[in-house]
Formats: C-alpha cells, structure tokens, sequence
C-alpha cells in the first residue's frame, strides 16, 4: 500500500466523518435508527452538481445541499412525530422517495463536475504548492474538524441539552417542558445536513454526482461509529464525536489495506464483506472484554 492509497483512504475517512456524526446524532443522541441517510447523501451530491453544473458559486450550492439534507431529514422526523410511522419505516420511506427525487433534481443517473469550478477552486495555489497526497485530505481535515467543534458547543447550548435529554428519557424530558417532537424535528434535520454536506463535498471532490453513491452509507455510518466507541471509551460528548471521527478514518484505512494486502487476496468487490467483517468484530469485541473481566472476578 503505497502512500498515494495511504492518503486517499485518510481523505475518505475524513469526508465520510461528516457522515459518522450525523449518524451519531440520530443513533446516539436522539436513539432514532434513520435510513434517510443513504438518501440524503446522494441529495446533498446531486443538488450541488446541479447547482454548480448551472453557474451556482460552488460555496451557495453547498449551503443549499445541506439545506436539502435537513429537509429531508424533518421529513422523516414529521413521518414519524406528526403522523406516528414507526422511525425506521418513516426513514425507509423517505430514502426510497429519495431515490427518485434525485434522479428528478439531476435529470438524469449522474452529473460530471469535470471543468467545472468546486469548493476547492480557490484553494488550488495553496494545494499546488503541498504535495498530491497531503493537501486535500489536510482541507477535509479543516472542515471536519470545524464541524465537529460546533456539533459539541451545540451540545452544550440549552437546546443541545434538551435534545440531549430526548434521546435519553422522553417522558422525563416532556415531564420538565421540554417539546420533545420540536428536538426530533431540528435533530434529524441537523443529522441529515452534515450527511448531505458530505455528498456535497464527496461530489465536489471525486468530480461527480451519482443517483447510486449512497447505497451503504447508514452501513459506514454505524461502522464508525461502534468502531470509534470500541477504542475511545464514553466520556462525554468531546470524546463521543472524536471516537466518530477516529472510527471513520480507521474504518477506511482498514478496508483499504485489506484491499490492497495480496496476503487476504481480497478485491474491491469484497468491499461489502470486508464492512461486515469489520462491523461483526467492533460488536463483538466490547462484550468479549466484559466476559473476560467477569470471568476473572
């Protein structure tokens, strides 16, 4: 594995961080299991490559992706809050709706941003001048860093609290005035913002827009996450979002190896085995210590 493969899977992982924290969001904090993501994460690609494909600034598009993720993720909460669909089967719903939606918004399976300006654009002196492999995965890098420094002050705003106290007890959050239906709603479309945003940047990076590059992102998501608190243990939300963060490029640069190791002779279509693989372990392991450290007792 060469350092050029070493780079691009920290890129990913970095990029893909965004989608850990929004996964961690919803699965963590508001305890909503959301599918919305592997809809939401093609929306934010298809509606920036759109927009940029149309003369947008790439930066308004951007903004304007996550604008579409959070609508769809208040779509799903209001399935599930306003109607009472069961929040798995309201975020099934939506990522199906998804689907056709950004075929609709694209206009056809997939845009090419090739010639076109990104967000990148006017940072290309800069990156000129670091070396091919360290000077995106350093901007991903930034904007992942900012990202997760303003999820955990938003964490311990009076609304982050409350939203924190609704995933926790509902009825003990009701019970202490909190609108607890408001919290879902602002969750799930914060979660599916930073997902779209991911989308965004993906699209902007690789230099496409497929209808089809979100399938498996809810699967990754998770990864990261159960990945991240297997090492880091919980010690408040700093470190929850960190252990996000680090189980997002670690998952990468897993797969990446195990992709690139003659000695497994895996390929790139064993890429789904190698996610299962890696998501049975991180399971696994946690309850394998505890079994030991009983046993020892």
């Amino acid at each position: 594995m060469n350092i050029v493969a070493l780079s691009g899977a920290i890129e990913l992982g970095l990029l893909y961080g965004l989608v850990a924290l929004g996964v961690y969001l919803s699965f963590r904090v508001l305890d909503f299991p959301d599918l919305t993501a592997d809809g939401s994460f093609p929306l934010g690609g298809a509606v920036a490559a759109t927009l940029i494909v149309k003369g947008v600034s790439p930066v308004l598009a951007t903004m304007i992706a996550v604008c579409a993720g959070a609508l769809s993720g208040i779509c799903t909460a209001s399935l599930n809050v306003k109607f009472k669909i069961l929040n798995l089967l309201a975020s099934i719903l939506t990522m199906i709706a998804l689907y056709s939606i950004n075929l609709r918004i694209m206009g056809q399976p997939n845009v090419s941003l090739l010639g076109e300006s990104t967000i990148l654009t006017p940072l290309q002196g800069w990156l000129q001048a670091l070396p091919s492999w360290l000077g995106t995965p350093l901007v991903m890098l930034v904007i992942v860093g900012l990202a997760k420094l303003l999820l955990d002050w938003f964490f311990k705003t009076e609304i982050g609290l409350a939203m924190r106290a609704t995933g926790a007890n509902p009825d003990m959050a009701r019970a202490q005035g909190i609108n607890t239906d408001r919290m879902i709603l602002l969750g799930m479309g914060l979660s599916n913002g930073l997902i779209a945003l991911a989308g965004a940047l993906f699209a902007q990076v690789n230099g496409f827009a497929d209808v089809t590059m979100g399938v498996g992102t809810i699967v990754f998501g998770l990864a990261a996450v159960i990945v991240g608190e297997t090492i880091l243990s919980k010690r408040g939300i700093f470190w929850a979002t960190l252990a996000a963060l680090l189980g997002s490029v670690l998952y990468r640069l897993v797969v990446a190896i195990a992709l690139n190791t003659q000695v497994f002779g895996l390929q790139s279509q064993d890429l789904n085995l190698v996610t299962a693989v890696l998501v049975a372990l991180a399971l696994i392991l946690p309850n394998y210590r505890k079994l030991r450290w009983r046993s020892s007792r």
